[in-house]
This record gives structure tokens, C-alpha cells and sequence, in this order.
């Protein structure tokens, strides 16, 4: 990870672990990644670290976009791959892939989940007043796990929704 990312995160993230997202307003960091052409936001609070890429320990019957576990200081962390999860075609890593630690809530429990992306970008702030609602239409995720839209560098920024991205089901043999 680079050493600004590293700064920026850890200068930026509130010394209470929040695992609830907080409402979209100017006070909210955001890192910012990239898995395939999109570029999506998470709430620094629910940002644990960024890893750089390391192997992963298989587990057999998991849903597909779970690509396995890793040791994260002792304990075993599901790692899922972000652009299976949304419905792109698998990739190659590369020396820019990267695993985020999240804090997530699926189904009223916390649990600690590694998101593989393709890049991350930084640690900044999106700008509330001109976030849009996410989409009904024309997008190929649900409109549910997107907290609203907004713009880095004159391009969209989904911001995520994380607590809603993940069910139970998605982490067992029984995930589609």
C-alpha cells in the first residue's frame, strides 16, 4: 500500500469504530478504489487497513466470489473478490491489486470481511451536496447496496452501501 493511502486512512479515520455507515454529509471520508472501470467509495470508518496482495487459503463449496481466507494478525478473514461479486468477469491480479479490511454488519452481525479490488485510489472527501440518489434503473447492481453517486477527478464514484452488500447466505455454500 502506498504510503500516502496509508497516511491519508489512518489520519482520516475516526478513533471509535463506527459499523454503522453514517448519512451522507461533508464530514464523511471515503476510500476510494477501482475494480474493473468503476470507481467506488467506502466509508473510512468501515476501513480497517489496506493489505497488498498476498495468497489466499482456499476453502472448498464457498460461492465463487469468495476467494478464500487470509491471516489478518491472527484471524481468519474471508477475502471477496469484488468484480465476481458484482457480476464482472474475474481478472488476473496485478502488482496495483489490493485487499481492503472492512468492519461490515450482515444481518445484524459484525463481521470482518477483505474486499479484493483492483486499485485504490485514496483517502478523500465526496463532496454531499452534489452526491445523487443511486439509480432505480440502468445499473447493473442493486440500487440498495449504492448510498448514492457522486464525482472524483470528473468521473462517478459509487459509494457503497457496505452493510447491504453482503448477506449470511453470500458467505456460505449457499450464495448464488
Amino acid at each position: 500500500m502506498s504510503q500516502l493511502v496509508a497516511s491519508q486512512l489512518a489520519a482520516s479515520r475516526p478513533r471509535q469504530t463506527a459499523l454503522r455507515p453514517a448519512a451522507l454529509d461533508d464530514a464523511v471520508q471515503y476510500l476510494t478504489c477501482g475494480v474493473g472501470d468503476e470507481t467506488f467509495a467506502i466509508t473510512v470508518a468501515q476501513v480497517r487497513e489496506v493489505l497488498d496482495l498476498c495468497q489466499f487459503s482456499r476453502v472448498p463449496n464457498m460461492p465463487l466470489w469468495v476467494r478464500g481466507m487470509i491471516d489478518v494478525r491472527g484471524k481468519a478473514v474471508p477475502v471477496i473478490d469484488l468484480r465476481v461479486k458484482f457480476g464482472m468477469p474475474p481478472a488476473e491480479a496485478t502488482e496495483r491489486s489490493r485487499i481492503v479490511v472492512l468492519e461490515v454488519v450482515v444481518e445484524g452481525r459484525p463481521l470482518v470481511l477483505g474486499a479484493l479490488t483492483d486499485r485504490v485510489y485514496e483517502v478523500t472527501t465526496l463532496d454531499a451536496g452534489e452526491m445523487g440518489p443511486p439509480p432505480e434503473i440502468g445499473t447493473r447492481w442493486r440500487s440498495e447496496i449504492i448510498r448514492g453517486i457522486g464525482r472524483r477527478h470528473d468521473q462517478f464514484v459509487i459509494v457503497l452501501n457496505l452493510n447491504r452488500v453482503f448477506t449470511l447466505d453470500d458467505l456460505t455454500s449457499g450464495g448464488s
